[in-house]
């Protein structure tokens, strides 16, 4: 490997590894889209359910087309028999992500379309795991807090069910739109790592499932969905505005990773933070708890000037979903129950054009060894 084309790049930073027709982002620019549409356009107007029309078939549903969806969708959102038992079995201290990676694992067991590979089978599979995600959260945040498991509404939508099937209450208007919104923004994000993981396991043409538990098992990660968490475990030990600054400042002393800041695509502010920062100040607002708004609001103007690095999209969801009254370590899985629309979306693309995903490594170690006797070593 002695041309310089094939020279690693740390991270595979600036490869383009597949064509995709499902996002794109600019991180120049700050713009993503999907499908063709500005993510501003889609979080203004959009349901997560128009979108996720969207990213599966290209373009924006009519009004027949999205009930058919609504529909398909609210017919699978119950967990059979067997997965309620395994959640009722997992240790109530288990981190919910180690919870939702073997849950949905043991999902594909259940599965009526098992081993075909079909498109239309697996559209089916992608309907079955996107109305399911929801449902796997907070039947393990109700089952580990010894409630009773809440049956998702068909009427409700996968926004407005995931908050009634948390609290058992149908939430108003505005808790409902701001949950929609967030998933709209988390829905995709071009080749992250999550996606890339779910379609180097797609490209073995192992089956859809295996490909989203590869994608779950990256999300973990605290450089990738786990960051949000780490935000507002960050606000909650700074406690008021006027520690922000010198917590802040400390931190950078010590070169400590402060979660939420930067991104390795994102050279501007990330669009998704534009609505998020919104969302976190409406609520704040709503509930006459403003100080986790206030706080970030002031975190983000000590990192600009100190490091000039904008906010990602994790730093205002963590305010915005705290605000919504969701636990913190429910933060990554609200991620996964929005990105599972984008993680299927490129599941199918990879299935549609598939070519093994088999990168080389540059190889750095010695060469010319001779083999020697165990007694000569």
């Amino acid at each position: 490997m002695s041309s310089e084309a094939n020279v690693a790049r740390a991270g595979l930073e600036g490869i383009v590894a597949a064509q995709s027709r499902i996002s794109d982002v600019n991180g120049m620019e700050g713009w993503l889209i999907y499908c063709g549409y500005d993510i501003h356009d889609l979080a203004d107007h959009a349901t997560f359910e128009e979108v996720i029309y969207l990213l599966w078939n290209g373009r924006l549903p009519n009004r027949e087309e999205l009930a058919q969806l609504k529909q398909r969708l609210s017919t699978e959102t119950s967990l059979p028999a067997g997965i309620h038992q395994l959640i009722a079995s997992i240790p109530k201290d288990a981190n919910p992500m180690e919870m939702l990676r073997t849950v949905v694992s043991a999902l594909a067991l259940y599965d009526p379309d098992g081993g075909d590979m079909s498109t239309e089978a697996n559209l089916r599979k992608a309907i079955r795991l996107t109305a399911k995600f929801s449902t796997i959260v907070t039947t393990f945040q109700r089952v580990r807090n010894g409630l009773e498991p809440v049956e998702p509404r068909p009427d409700l939508s996968i926004a407005a069910n995931f908050l009634y099937t948390l609290r058992d209450e149908v939430p108003d208007e505005i808790a409902t739109r701001t949950m929609d919104v967030a998933l709209v923004l988390h829905a995709d994000h071009e080749l992250n790592a999550s996606t890339f993981a779910a379609r180097v396991t797609a490209a073995t043409l192992s089956d859809m499932y295996s490909a989203i538990v590869s994608a779950i098992g990256t999300l973990k990660g605290p450089l990738h969905g786990g960051a949000n968490e780490g935000v507002i475990k960050n606000l909650l030990e700074i406690g008021t505005v006027e520690n922000v600054e010198a917590w802040t400042m400390q931190a950078l002393a010590q070169k400590k990773k402060i979660m939420g800041f930067g991104h390795r695509v994102y050279h501007t502010e990330d669009p998704r933070a534009t609505h998020l920062r919104e969302m976190s100040r409406q609520l704040g607002e709503r509930t006459g708890e403003k100080k986790w708004y206030e706080m970030s609001v002031k975190m983000e103007e000590v990192m600009m000037r100190e490091k000039k690095l904008n906010s990602n999209v994790d730093f205002y969801s963590a305010s915005t979903y705290y605000a919504l009254g969701i636990p913190t370590d429910l933060f990554t899985p609200i991620f996964a129950c929005s990105r599972i629309s984008g993680w299927t979306a490129h599941v199918l693309e990879q299935y549609a054009n598939n070519r093994l995903i088999r990168p080389r490594a540059e190889y750095v170690g010695p060469r010319d060894l001779k083999y020697k006797p165990i007694d000569q070593r």
